[in-house]
């Protein structure tokens, strides 16, 4: 999962960038809001966390200009405006949640994973696929109830596979998720990670449609053996 941090407190943002990418998230950070605006505007993400006072554009403003563009990434409003009427403010301006510091880590990790899951439409943390089981917390994968021991870069793949388990995932999207805007990473660099998976998980865990992208494998698409 990719997730954008915009947050000008120094070290507020490199505890939350920490935490996050503790919990196997790709991170970028960014302390403008200028620069949050144009990359929400044109960049894929799975969360934005947001702070409101930014240097050059206001939160609120970044945000607002997202929703009336269109973007519905889910956005984690992060502040110390806290009054009731702020909080409002911020909803109404199109936030998802909002998080008043200070704040404890573990909340924030929660509220993201919460947020996450119900863009995907999931109500829980674990996400079951064919003989598979996802646990976005504990950042574990299971097979028929046995943990299977994966890299970080195989779990946000299993993981990101998983959470959009109803379509067929392109591979550019996948790579943008994985790998954020590193051009260095191909096709070919994506599908060592799906064959090592497959020698982990069962050679028909993730399915490949040639030409559109992949799958996980699900009971409504195949059986992970």
């Amino acid at each position: 999962m990719r997730i954008l941090l915009v947050e000008d407190e120094p070290q507020i943002a490199v505890d939350v960038k920490t935490a996050l990418e503790a919990e196997g998230y790709l991170v970028e950070s960014v302390s403008d809001g200028e620069e949050a605006w144009f990359l929400g505007d044109t960049e894929e993400y799975d969360l934005i966390v947001l702070d409101l006072g930014l240097p050059t554009m206001d939160g609120l403003v970044v945000l607002k200009s997202w929703r009336n563009a269109g973007r519905q990434i889910p956005v984690l409003v992060l502040t110390a405006r806290g009054t009731w009427a702020e909080r409002v403010e911020g909803i109404d301006a199109g936030a998802d949640d909002y998080l008043p510091k200070p704040f404890r880590m573990e909340e924030l990790l929660a509220r993201v994973r919460a947020l996450i899951r119900r863009s995907g439409g999931h109500a829980v943390d674990t996400i079951e696929a064919g003989a598979l089981s996802i646990d976005m917390r504990q950042m574990r994968v299971s097979k028929s109830g046995v943990p299977q021991a994966l890299s970080p870069l195989e779990y946000r793949l299993v993981a990101y596979l998983a959470h959009n388990k109803d379509r067929v995932v392109p591979a550019v999207e996948i790579l943008v998720h994985l790998y954020g805007d590193d051009d260095r990473h191909e096709a070919n660099a994506l599908e060592a990670v799906v064959t090592r998976l497959r020698k982990k998980l069962g050679p028909k865990s993730i399915e490949t449609r040639r030409g559109f992208g992949y799958r996980i494998a699900d009971a409504t698409t195949g059986t992970a053996d």
